[in-house]
């Protein structure tokens, strides 16, 4: 991993990220892997639907992203999601295909049917899923985790142990299942820390993944939800403890808030924290607007990264600048992520931002009838509650041409 600079012609974001002293405590791994469960965690979206060319599509669009590992799903839902996943892995892609199993062994054979490179076992580790859902008792996920563990390792699948809801275990159930798993030599490739109910907070994320570090001497992996706005930031602050894989979703699908978003955490990786990890932010765009397209699913104006109005600014400060100098009003270039700063006209206007309009559509006008376009432009927006289009804004240019 290579460490950028905090500016170049494409961003410019803090300096302070690159301070030393901030740096300093950090447990960085050596790579960073980033894998993207939106062929299953993503489908999970209440009403969300992807059909078998879907899911292939996708899969091959995030490849091409450098996406390092996919979760095409889970084999045993249904017979399309099986031959999904078949055909992911026909493809060749780059990327390595994972599926997703329950501890039992008819989903750990139909996944192994589809040859995928790994799989995520879950078991549940939290007392609200162990007594309110499953009325298991603790030793009764050991008992399934070594179960199914060892088929896994039995028949040569890469593992990455799941143990959701892990954010709400009891930390001396925790420490109990990793030492049992530990001491009958059955471990998995990896762990996973779930945080299914996005609930932990950045220090807690740390505190667990440097726990599982100190019992068992394997790649601890994140995947975190929303449901407080953490999901990012808690992601981070693994990676920061020692975490090697990100497990996210594009465009922040998932069950109820959502899960870490795919487009989000690749960023903040690349340029706050400085680190190559190999992923295109300029097709990011592209993969976002896919994913929309095949899951209904929509994405909010203003949603980091791959919203459609984040380059847009009606205030009418420094108006000009985001074409003249857009890194004095942006802390990314429109153009490195495919898209275009925009100027919108309407209440927070301003006479910097109509001599720009002017000037766009080669019309001149005296100060005089500027001054009063600006108070219609101004009336205009604050009665229609919104910004004014290139239509609307030129029928009241038309009053002052004559």
């Amino acid at each position: 991993m290579s460490a950028a600079s905090y500016r170049s012609e494409n961003w410019w974001v803090s300096p302070y990220n690159f301070k030393e002293e901030i740096r300093r405590g950090w447990n960085l791994p050596s790579r960073i892997q980033i894998h993207d469960a939106t062929l299953r965690d993503g489908e999970q979206t209440p009403g969300v639907v992807l059909r078998k060319d879907e899911k292939v599509r996708i899969a091959a669009k995030l490849s091409e992203v450098g996406i390092h590992r996919i979760e095409g799903g889970m084999p045993v839902v249904s017979d399309e999601d099986k031959e999904a996943i078949k055909e992911m892995k026909r493809l060749g892609l780059p990327s390595k295909i994972f599926g997703f199993v329950r501890a039992r062994e008819e989903d750990i054979m139909a996944a192994a049917d589809c040859e995928v490179d790994g799989i995520i076992i879950e078991v549940p580790i939290s007392r609200p899923k162990l007594e309110y859902q499953f009325g298991w008792p603790i030793d009764r996920a050991i008992e399934v985790s070594l179960r199914s563990l060892s088929k896994a390792k039995e028949i040569g699948l890469y593992t990455v142990f799941f143990p959701f809801d892990t954010t709400r275990s009891e930390e001396e159930d925790l420490v109990k299942l990793l030492t049992e798993l530990k001491n009958a030599n059955v471990l998995p490739d990896a762990i996973a820390v779930v945080d299914t109910m996005g609930c932990a907070l950045p220090e807690g994320m740390g505190y667990i993944v440097s726990l599982m570090k100190s019992i068992v001497d394997i790649p601890v992996e994140v995947h975190t939800h929303n449901d407080f706005g953490l999901a990012v930031a808690n992601s981070i602050a693994a990676l920061k403890a020692g975490a090697e894989v990100v497990h996210c979703c594009v465009n922040g699908m998932g069950e109820r808030t959502g899960n870490c978003s795919t487009e989000e955490i690749v960023t903040v990786i690349t340029l706050l924290m400085g680190i190559d990890i190999g992923i295109d932010l300029s097709k990011l765009q592209e993969l976002s607007d896919l994913v929309r397209e095949a899951t209904g699913f929509p994405v909010p104006p203003n949603k980091p990264i791959v919203g459609a109005e984040i380059f847009s600014r009606e205030s009418g400060i420094g108006a000009d600048m985001i074409f003249k100098a857009p890194l004095a009003m942006f802390a990314l270039n429109p153009s490195f992520l495919g898209k275009r700063a925009k100027l919108l006209l309407g209440k927070k206007s301003g006479m910097t931002s109509i001599n720009f309009k002017l000037k766009e559509y080669g019309i001149e006008l005296e100060e005089d009838k500027k001054k009063m376009l600006l108070e219609d432009v101004k009336k205009a927006g604050i009665e229609k509650k919104r910004t004014l289009t290139d239509e609307e804004f030129l029928e009241l240019v038309d009053k002052y041409k004559s």
